[in-house]
């Protein structure tokens, strides 16, 4: 088994700047690293194979879409057993409007970020999907009044031991 190459310079600004805008055509990308278009599709390409880009996505303006309240939910379980975290995972992938969860150390077990239409809506969500898990045993809202930040890029560390 070969050794995997490693992230250089050039892997690092080309995935720096695909998080700022992943619709750049490669023409432009090339132009911003300066390699020629071949060899930075070529890249790309072993970026996306190896998996260090795992997809690109449209970011929605949650506003416009009628998406106003975005809360952190902290869970606690009833049971810490592998069957109780299976079943609180399984239940929650089905619902849409959380739209991540994170299992956490502390004083919580979970903790979820949801987004709804509005309080009502949350509310109801909370009462008819979340607290009807069975393993739930408790939860906490956090509602969002701002946001000062919410990037969705990641640095890129220059460690030389990162591989792809």
């Amino acid at each position: 088994m070969t050794a995997s190459p490693k992230l250089d310079k050039v892997d690092r600004k080309i995935l720096e700047i695909l998080q700022r805008n992943a619709k750049i055509t490669n023409a432009q990308l090339s132009k911003e690293i300066g390699l020629s278009p071949a060899p930075t599709l070529e890249r790309v390409k072993k970026l996306e194979q190896s998996g260090v880009i795992d997809s690109y996505h449209a970011k929605l303006n949650t506003s416009k879409i009628g998406l106003g309240i975005s809360t952190f939910v902290q869970i606690k379980l009833t049971g810490h057993d592998k069957e109780s975290i299976k079943t609180f995972i399984n239940a929650i992938n089905k619902i849409d409007e959380v739209i991540e969860c994170h299992h956490v150390t502390g004083s919580s077990d979970f903790i979820l970020r949801v987004i709804a239409k509005d309080i009502a809506s949350y509310q109801q969500l909370m009462l008819d999907k979340v607290n009807e898990v069975p393993v739930v045993d408790s939860l906490q809202s956090l509602v969002i009044l701002s946001t000062f930040k919410d990037s969705k890029t990641l640095p890129v560390p220059e460690d030389e031991k990162l591989k792809i």
